[in-house]
């Protein structure tokens, strides 16, 4: 594989087996032969946002490099989130699985179905955490200030806590096999 391009995808997960959600999905893109997961956060234990009435999530942010286009990723992304069951019934609703690309090398995309950076990340905490745990100094394409300086704006940090710590382990170490 050839390495062009370097892309941030954040997992999150609020229905069944939410861990073996998030591991089926880091090693079914970790199969693709146009994606290598270089990269993984801790995982979180998220309080919803948007739709507050259902289960707690488990989020975290992976890092992966592919010579995919963004719009290939994505359909890489849907794909795994169909085949591990993922139905779209209620916006921000409960979810088998969610991929979600928060960040492609540092461009800006916007089409029908894309927009990178991710439209309302900076406005999670539960994106913002663990993406700045991989990179402290992480800046959007879209702003001046690295993406640390909107952690004081948003409201519900409380609401993301620690569910399983990476300590400096690889990849794989974090999830299990």
């Amino acid at each position: 594989m050839r390495v062009e391009n370097i892309a941030y995808i954040a997992l999150g997960s609020n229905m069944g087996d939410r861990f073996g959600y998030l591991k089926k999905s880091i090693l079914l893109l970790e199969q693709h032969e146009k994606i290598k997961v270089v990269n993984t956060s801790s995982i979180y234990e998220t309080d919803p946002v948007g739709f507050t009435d259902q289960a707690q999530f488990l989020n975290m942010v992976i890092q992966v490099e592919t010579d995919l286009e963004p719009l290939g990723l994505l359909d890489v992304c849907l794909g795994i989130e169909l085949y591990l069951g993922r139905k779209r019934e209620v916006r921000w609703g409960p979810r088998t699985l969610d991929l979600d690309i928060l960040l492609y090398n540092q461009e800006n995309v916007e089409t029908e179905k894309l927009t990178i950076p991710h439209p309302r990340m900076s406005e999670r905490a539960f994106v913002i955490l663990p993406l700045l745990e991989m990179d402290p100094d992480i800046k959007l394409p879209t702003m001046d200030q690295p993406l640390k300086s909107c952690l004081q704006s948003i409201p519900d940090k409380e609401g993301v806590r620690i569910w399983k710590q990476k300590n400096g382990e690889d990849v794989f170490a974090l999830i299990g096999s």
